[in-house]
């Protein structure tokens, strides 16, 4: 029980002193969540707004795929992503394995059904007389999908927030790509599960406390948005 408490305070100790080692692999899991979020919510946002606003052949499909790969296992990404850019795969020739960039791509493939699916969840659930009203009014057809998007503005924010804490969560897809290399690919994540096979609490214990902040925040981001979502719902109901 003693060891447990010096643990956390020599944890704390770290935090507070600004630790280099420390930061510096939290900047690093910023800025590969970060990317990863941005790429998956460029491509995502658009992807779901396209269908949740228009149907064509093959919608159900599309959806249901989308739907299935939100629970994409990151082990499995992973692997996928490692034999595409291994020396022998049809991107090798990049040399992108074991850097970020190959954990954005990861990171991106996993973000992104999430962000698209659930913004197309927040679009459908828009009520239809927004729609109706915008017409009434001599919306054109631009104006009444700009409408719509902007009515399920914060269901589309709960998603990229979704996304978000999906990512920085991450371990088994970054693990496999990234390969742990100490002030290169090493993240949060990585970190506390080497660090912990190694006995060393203090810097797993000191990170596993910035994430649980973290992941505070983006519960508590995603709590507030859903609550204006639903309350801009009955507004209209």
């Amino acid at each position: 029980m003693e060891s447990i408490a010096q643990g956390f305070i020599q944890a704390f100790r770290l935090i507070l002193h600004l630790d280099a080692e420390l930061f510096g692999i939290i900047l690093l899991s910023l800025k590969v969540s970060g990317l990863a979020l941005m790429t998956a919510t460029l491509f995502g946002i658009p992807f779901g707004s396209l269908i949740g606003l228009r149907k064509f052949p093959g919608r159900s499909l599309v959806i249901s795929g989308l739907n299935t790969f939100m629970g994409l296992p990151p082990v499995v990404v992973g692997l996928f992503v490692y034999l595409i850019l291994s020396r022998k795969g049809p991107m090798g020739f990049l040399g992108l394995l074991y850097t970020p960039s190959a954990m954005v791509i990861a990171q991106t493939i996993l973000a992104l059904p999430i962000v698209a699916a659930l913004c197309h969840s927040a679009i459908v659930d828009v009520q239809p007389v927004i729609r109706q009203a915008a017409r009434t009014l001599g919306a054109t057809p631009l104006q009444v999908t700009a409408t719509v998007i902007a009515e399920a503005r914060y269901g589309i924010l709960s998603a990229v927030i979704a996304a978000f804490g999906r990512v920085m969560a991450e371990v088994g897809a970054i693990l496999i790509v990234g390969g742990n290399i100490a002030g290169y690919t090493r993240v949060m994540t990585t970190t506390i599960a080497l660090e912990t096979d190694k006995g060393n609490f203090e810097l797993a214990l000191a990170l596993g406390i910035i994430l649980l902040v973290i992941s505070f925040g983006i519960n508590t981001a995603l709590h507030v948005f859903q609550r204006k979502g639903i309350r801009g719902v009955k507004q209209w109901g």
